[in-house]
C-alpha cells in the first residue's frame, strides 16, 4: 500500500472514532433531560431523547456503529446516573435502542432513499417493540417486585403501546432532522 492509500485509510477511520465519540457524548448529554412517561399504566418506562443520536449515528455510519454509540451511551449514562433501573434498566434500554439502531442501520444500507428511510425506521420501531416482550418479562422482575406474571398482564396496555412510541418518536424526529445533519457525519 503506498503512503497516499495508508492516509486515507487512517483518516477514514480516525473520522469514524471521532463521529462515534461525538454522536455518544451527544446522546450523554441528552440523557441528562428527564423523560417523560407516555402511557400511566407504565409510567416507569420513560421516553429518552439520547435514543435520536443512536439512530442518527446508525443510520449515517452503519448498524454496527449505531450499536457501538448505544452500547456507549448507555454505560456511560449508567455510570453517571442517568440509567432509570440501575444496571438492569440500562440493559432494557440497551437492548431496545441497540435493535431499533441495529434494524434502522441495516435496512438503510442498502436502501438510501426516503422511502428507504421509512422502512429502516419503521423496522427499527418493530424489532424495538418486539424484543422489549421478552426483556420486560425476563429482566423488570430481577431489580422490582413485579413478577413475570404481573408484567405479562402489562404488555398489551403498557409495554407494547410505549415501546412502539418510544421508537416512533425518536424515528420521527430522525426522519425530520438527518438530512440536515447527515451530511456532516460521512
Amino acid at each position: 500500500m503506498d503512503g497516499k492509500g495508508f492516509n486515507q485509510a487512517s483518516r477514514k477511520t480516525t473520522y469514524g472514532i471521532v463521529i462515534v465519540a461525538l454522536m455518544t457524548a451527544l446522546a450523554v448529554i441528552l440523557s441528562f433531560i428527564p423523560g417523560f412517561p407516555i402511557i400511566p399504566a407504565v409510567s416507569f418506562i420513560k421516553y429518552e431523547y439520547s435514543d435520536i443520536p443512536i439512530i442518527i449515528a446508525a443510520l449515517a455510519l452503519g448498524a454496527p456503529k449505531g450499536v457501538l454509540v448505544a452500547l456507549l451511551s448507555v454505560g456511560v449514562s449508567l455510570l453517571l446516573g442517568q440509567e432509570g433501573g440501575g444496571p438492569w434498566g440500562a440493559l432494557q434500554h440497551f437492548i431496545a435502542i441497540g435493535a431499533n439502531a441495529f434494524a434502522a442501520g441495516l435496512i438503510y444500507r442498502f436502501r438510501k432513499t426516503k422511502k428507504g428511510a421509512v422502512l429502516a425506521l419503521s423496522s427499527g420501531i418493530i424489532l424495538r417493540t418486539l424484543l422489549m416482550i421478552p426483556a420486560n418479562i425476563l429482566i423488570i422482575p430481577l431489580y422490582t417486585p413485579a413478577s413475570a406474571e404481573m408484567v405479562k398482564g402489562l404488555l398489551l396496555p403498557g409495554v407494547i403501546p410505549v415501546n412502539f412510541l418510544k421508537g416512533l418518536i425518536s424515528a420521527v424526529v430522525t426522519f425530520l432532522v438527518y438530512k440536515r445533519v447527515s451530511r456532516y457525519l460521512r
